[in-house]
């Protein structure tokens, strides 16, 4: 479409689709742009469905569209991708267009989180204001509610499911989520529209009234203070009396922001388990639930409520987040706390309930002081328990770790330089007391959780031995341990206490009060704050675990033993591999190492081996160190228990075997034998029990040497076997040297988990040529040829010499061996 003309929105769209199939992205692209700026909002508001479809992907992931989440930017299309999508573009500019002409657009009730989505099929006003006044009743005939989006938010809710909505993407697609095309488009849509600095720029379009339609995604009557805040009296409101939203022309400045902020936590985090509803289901919201069914049952006309609704179960969903949906989360979180703490300290300074709402204050100055704990905290906190409980025991959990790690850290985030100060030795501001205080359960009950992750973890891998300690490198930092303490005293606050002293505390001195009233209101106001931020998230009924209490302490000191055995085990298996490496030289391609096959099998992983080890018993010690200064633990108590752990392996072997049962056919290993071995603290000494002669053919043998050795051993031994059993029976001296020579090893299997087969007696005494066959072996025979060609030997010479030296050695250990058996 070099120079398009005007036609009929029909034949516009048609030829768009049919564009899509043959023309390359960049020529599509470029038309798009000329059509956004030539064609009216009347003509282009049928393209909007169209085109963001066919840019996102369709919801029920059908339709895989541009593939943002596997664009990076080795590809020649990634470029393009973000100019036409970054926050100023072409795309964003239709949509400004067609929000100056307020187009509503309808997306089904199906496609909205589960807890929504079961709200408004129970005909209850969902909890953000973002669905308010949005809802569409069926019409008759109708089986399915639709939900009336402007455009900004159309395609909001389209950006922000092309995260969650599962695509079948080929298998040969694979690259960093971080550097992806949608990574850095959230990245960009983040800053521009919550920017840290100056306001959100204007729209280019305005309506007749001179701005663009904004409808505020909260009435006049609901101040910031009520997001997030879960009361009956909000959340449980009849969806035929949606209340009606006014234009606030102070929300007219960040509408935008406020939108698209409310989008991405709702579709990203929006996600709670039964087991949540149940806790977030007060008895008073239980009743007035009922009350409204019994109230519905008598209407003649109801909304569609689709069978089983009205359940429990029905608030139950399959989630489970990828690595790339909490990575993204973890990019909300950070730029949230770098906006937040934005704030200008004017603003945050009249922040207190009296002076918060002066004329002089912007929207987006209010916004960014209330934007994580009413806009992310309840969400946030459920997504990562959630996450805690159901994540798979692997390095990839690291991604929940870090987004845990920086939600509870936003002093990392204030865009000031760092001093030189170590980071461990820095110590929390002052300032952040109130932060940690209301969001004390994401510091203590996530901690517990945590615990019982590290406790079935390996942390003998490097990377599982990173987590935990960078769990206790964050919560060592001091002063952070003393604010926890205080906001955990402050819940804990007596009911009693917290009533008597109330009354007084809203007495000013001239009504009689004394100065010290306002501490005690402040005071009172901190313990409401606590408790109703603990009540909120988990109930009213809740019991409440303290962090430094007598029980998490037992939990603390068992996982400070699994580090402890974690640590020897490390230690071990470097151990076992630095001899292996000493034992071996650069003959090591003859297969000049150790010829034990037990030895082959060290039971070490890739990730366990050589530089991994050493990290690992590095990091396992600072983390030990870490807990024992956030725990108060004395260090002498803690290499007792050390001590009495390693003393209590078995001395006399490298390793104890793993818990098990007998049975009829052999040990029988037990679940917690079974978590042993997988956790690598402790194995079977697997050892060969059969034929030594019938042994696998190792690498470092020569196969076609032992197939021949083996024959002639065979033969020999059928040929002269009596002769054999005569000589090694006999007592003297002659008999020791034959039984050095020919008697076979007895294989001791006291420590295989399989049991040894029944034999019918000692094996009889028979000669093996087998080493013979080693390259080692055959590599020592030819530097011994070499030597005596060098001083004038010949072959026989050498080869009498060998016998002999042979034959001294041998009678050499049998006199000694019978020297040490004599007492």
């Amino acid at each position: 479409m070099a120079a398009p003309t005007l036609q009929q929105p029909s034949f516009l769209l048609v030829n768009l689709k049919s564009d899509s199939t043959t023309k390359p992205l960049l020529q599509r692209c470029q038309d798009l742009v000329k059509i956004i700026d030539e064609y009216p909002a009347k003509e282009l508001h049928l393209i909007l469905p169209w085109l963001v479809e066919s840019v996102f992907g369709s919801l029920d992931g059908c339709t895989a569209g541009w593939n943002l989440r596997l664009l990076h930017a080795r590809s020649n299309e990634y470029n393009i991708v973000l100019e036409f999508l970054n926050p100023s573009g072409p795309l964003m500019k239709l949509v400004y267009k067609l929000q100056a002409e307020e187009y509503k657009y309808e997306i089904p009730v199906s496609y909205l989180p589960g807890p929504v989505k079961v709200c408004i099929q129970q005909g209850i006003l969902p909890e953000c204001p973002l669905f308010h006044n949005k809802l569409q009743f069926p019409l008759s005939g109708q089986l399915t509610l639709n939900l009336a989006l402007n455009p900004f938010e159309f395609f909001m809710f389209h950006f922000a499911s092309c995260l969650i909505t599962p695509k079948s993407y080929p298998q040969s697609a694979h690259g960093s989520s971080t550097d992806s095309a949608y990574f850095v488009l959230v990245d960009a849509y983040l800053k521009y529209f919550l920017p840290c600095e100056g306001s959100v720029p204007p729209s280019p379009f305005s309506d007749s009234r001179g701005s663009v339609t904004a409808p505020s995604p909260r009435s006049s009557s609901v101040s910031f203070a009520g997001y997030g805040v879960h009361s009956p009296s909000l959340l449980k409101h009849h969806i035929f009396h949606q209340p009606s939203v006014n234009a606030d022309p102070a929300a007219q400045e960040i509408w935008r922001s406020e939108t698209l902020l409310q989008m991405f936590v709702e579709i990203w985090l929006h996600h709670y388990s039964l087991e949540m509803y149940q806790k977030l289901q007060s008895p008073q919201v239980k009743l007035a639930l009922l009350q409204y069914r019994l109230s519905m049952s008598s209407m003649p006309s109801q909304p569609f409520a689709p069978p089983g609704s009205g359940t429990l179960h029905t608030y139950q969903e399959p989630f489970s987040p990828t690595e790339e949906h909490v990575l993204v989360v973890r990019l909300l979180v950070k730029h949230l706390h770098a906006f937040s703490n934005s704030l200008k300290p004017e603003t945050l300074s009249s922040s207190s309930p009296s002076a918060h709402s002066h004329a002089h204050t912007s929207p987006l100055e209010e916004f960014k002081r209330v934007v994580v704990q009413r806009f992310v905290q309840q969400k946030l906190y459920l997504f990562l328990q959630h996450c805690f409980s159901h994540w798979p025991l692997d390095a990839s959990f690291r991604a929940v770790l870090e987004t845990w790690l920086s939600y509870i850290q936003p002093w990392r985030y204030t865009g000031q330089k760092t001093s030189a100060q170590p980071e461990q030795n820095r110590t929390v501001p002052d300032k952040w007391e109130p932060f940690v205080q209301e969001n004390l359960l994401m510091y203590t009950k996530l901690f517990q959780v945590l615990l019982n992750r590290a406790v079935r973890t390996d942390l003998v891998n490097a990377k599982n031995a990173l987590m935990v300690f960078r769990v206790a490198k964050v919560f060592s930092q001091p002063n952070l341990d003393e604010m926890i303490q205080k906001g955990e005293q402050l819940f804990l606050e007596p009911e009693h206490v917290l009533q008597h002293r109330q009354p007084r505390g809203y007495l000013t001195p001239g009504q009689g009060g004394s100065f010290l009233s306002s501490r005690q209101r402040a005071a009172t106001d901190l313990v409401f704050r606590v408790k109703s931020h603990v009540y909120a998230l988990e109930g009213q009924d809740c019991q409440y675990k303290q962090m430094f209490g007598c029980e998490l302490r037992g939990a603390v000191m068992k996982l400070i033993q699994i580090i402890a055995q974690a640590r020897q085990t490390a230690k071990r298996i470097s151990d076992h591999s630095g001899e292996a490496a000493a034992s071996s030289s650069f003959l090591s391609w003859f297969g000049m190492g150790t010829p034990d096959l037990n030895s082959t099998f060290s039971g070490a992983e890739p990730e366990e081996s050589g530089e991994c080890l050493k990290k690992t018993h590095e990091f396992l010690d600072r983390a030990l160190e870490n807990l024992c200064q956030i725990f108060k633990l004395n260090q002498g108590q803690l290499a007792q228990l050390i001590s009495n752990l390693g003393s209590s392996q078995d001395v006399g072997h490298c390793m104890q075997l793993p818990d098990c049962i007998q049975g009829e056919n052999g040990l029988i290993l037990t679940d917690l034998g079974r978590k042993q071995i997988i956790s690598g603290l402790r194995r079977f000494d697997i050892q060969y029990q059969g034929d030594p002669e019938l042994q696998p053919i190792r690498s470092y043998e020569n196969a076609l040497l032992v197939r021949l050795f083996y024959k002639i051993s065979s033969l020999l031994n059928e040929r002269f076997g009596g002769h054999m059993n005569a000589v090694c029976s006999r007592p003297d001296l002659l008999g020791r040297l034959g039984r050095h020579y020919l008697a076979a090893d007895p294989n001791s299997c006291g420590r295989s988990p399989v049991p040894r087969p029944p034999s019918g007696g000692n094996r009889r005494p028979r000669l093996s040529l087998r080493p013979l066959a080693s390259y080692r072996t055959l590599l020592l025979l030819l530097l011994a040829y070499a030597t005596g060609s060098a001083l004038a030997l010949g072959p026989a010479s050498c080869t009498l010499l060998l016998l002999v030296g042979g034959l001294l050695y041998g009678l050499l250990v049998t006199l000694l061996w019978n020297k040490l058996k004599t007492p």
